[in-house]
């Protein structure tokens, strides 16, 4: 026999339902908010729905945070990389302890974004940024999260180094910092000009490496000790050979690896051959292999932009959607036998690259700080064995001399518009000479020529 519910027993519940909604909604979560809330910070911006309540105060945040993250590995596997994003955003505001969430959130935001060449969308840097503060400020007892917050800077940002300093000097004060990381710190101060500070970390590090081999002898500590010990040697050497001792002591550097500079000899071409599609031809006097230029093509209004690169840390927000109007292509041009030549296809990815300006600019910049040992032992650490007689500058970034060189174009040329749909768009430097030796193309491309760089000429 079918049984029916009573109407007196549905209506008790509907006003059970409603009274705990208007509770939750009129006195339970304006406490909650002040001293429960799990965020230390701008975590929380609205309220809660009632459902979500009720979970977190009957003490399943933790069980739920567990249940998304195991969802969001199978997207992982399926390459849904956007479906991740919400997932990894829940995660963390239900659980803010999750530390591995938090790590794996600001690498996947800024590394996995990427267009059909495999260039990262650096719209999202940002946000990755964010991300990370917010989970040091969550979880400030341990390293991890300080860790990777410099290693951002240091690996995927390749740029303001003292932030990378920062970040890796705060991982260092903490119990749980891994020993072999703690090498990172010396050379962050490497790529921000600091070389005694460098000498200074190494120095500090082997003596606690010696000490913790002679106090367990296993293959780690040993490992570690000599690691440290090749490390330190070697920057002394560098440290005289390159003329930093001689620079301190303020002796000339006459007979010293960075005298005289060095011309580059920069010169650059930019076609665009196909809608969205750019090529970059140019020149670079250095024959040793290891020379990676970097082009950006930005908006010419790029908010928070500046020369070849972005204050990236300008926000506390983790915002996770990057702003959709605008396009910012970063690339490495790499240089051999004195001349580069590389195709940049942004055709296909048009959330990428949108192009809704009117005006652009195309960026070159070489920085010696993030360059091979084998390059800056010519150039040293901040340029000073570097120079061009058209495009250096001493004013890009701080204390150091850089190659930089700027050019203006617009929409309708990198999309082939206008008086652009017949007449192949090209913009190049004053100095860029179409016949220039080994230029580098056809069967010779395959042919590396490495002398070394401490002849006058460049040959």
């Amino acid at each position: 026999m079918k049984r029916r519910t009573s109407p007196l027993l549905l209506g008790v519940l509907a006003f059970a339902f409603l009274c705990q909604g208007l509770l939750q909604r009129l006195v339970i979560f304006d406490t909650w908010s002040k001293d429960y809330n799990p965020g230390k910070g701008k975590m929380f911006t609205g309220a809660m729905s009632p459902d979500q309540m009720l979970a977190v105060l009957g003490g399943f945040r933790e069980i739920t945070a567990g249940i998304l993250w195991v969802k969001a590995d199978t997207f992982f596997d399926q390459g849904n990389y956007d479906a991740i994003l919400p997932l990894i955003r829940l995660v963390t505001l239900l659980d803010p302890n999750e530390i591995d969430v938090y790590a794996t959130g600001m690498w996947h935001i800024g590394y996995n974004f990427t267009d059909e060449e495999q260039r990262s969308d650096r719209r999202y840097i940002p946000s990755a940024l964010a991300l990370g503060k917010e989970g040091t400020r969550q979880n400030p007892d341990t390293y991890e999260l300080f860790f990777e917050e410099g290693w951002l800077w240091y690996h995927k940002i390749d740029d303001d180094y003292d932030n990378a300093v920062k970040w890796f000097k705060e991982a260092q004060t903490k119990k749980d910092m891994m020993t072999a990381r703690k090498n990172l710190l010396g050379m962050a101060y490497q790529r921000t000009g600091q070389i005694g500070n460098s000498i200074d970390t190494y120095y500090n590090l082997y003596d606690e490496a010696v000490k913790r081999y002679q106090t367990e002898n296993a293959f780690g500590n040993h490992q570690n000790r000599d690691t440290l010990e090749s490390n330190l040697d070697n920057m002394l050497v560098r440290k005289v050979q390159r003329g930093v001792q001689a620079e301190l002591e303020k002796r000339p550097l006459t007979g010293y690896d960075a005298d005289p500079p060095f011309d580059v000899g920069f010169s650059v071409k930019a076609t665009v051959v196909e809608p969205n599609i750019i090529r970059f031809e140019g020149t670079w006097n250095v024959l040793p292999v290891g020379t990676r230029i970097r082009v950006v093509l930005r908006d010419a209004d790029y908010p928070h932009a500046k020369a070849a690169g972005m204050e990236w840390d300008y926000s506390s927000d983790v915002n996770l959607d990057p702003p959709r109007d605008r396009t910012f292509m970063q690339e490495q041009l790499f240089v051999k036998n004195r001349r580069f030549n590389k195709k940049v296809d942004m055709s296909k990815d048009p959330t990428m690259y949108p192009f809704t300006s009117d005006k652009y600019v195309l960026e070159f910049y070489y920085n010696p700080r993030s360059a091979p040992p084998h390059i800056q032992d010519k150039f040293s650490w901040s340029g000073e064995g570097l120079t061009d007689k058209n495009y250096l500058r001493t004013d890009v970034r701080p204390n150091q001399r850089v190659v930089f060189c700027s050019i203006p174009i617009t929409r309708d040329m990198v999309k082939r518009r206008g008086e652009w749909v017949d007449k192949v768009p090209v913009v190049k430097t004053q100095n860029y000479l179409e016949s220039a030796p080994d230029a580098g193309r056809g069967d010779d491309d395959a042919v590396l020529k490495i002398p070394s760089l401490r002849g006058s000429s460049g040959k």
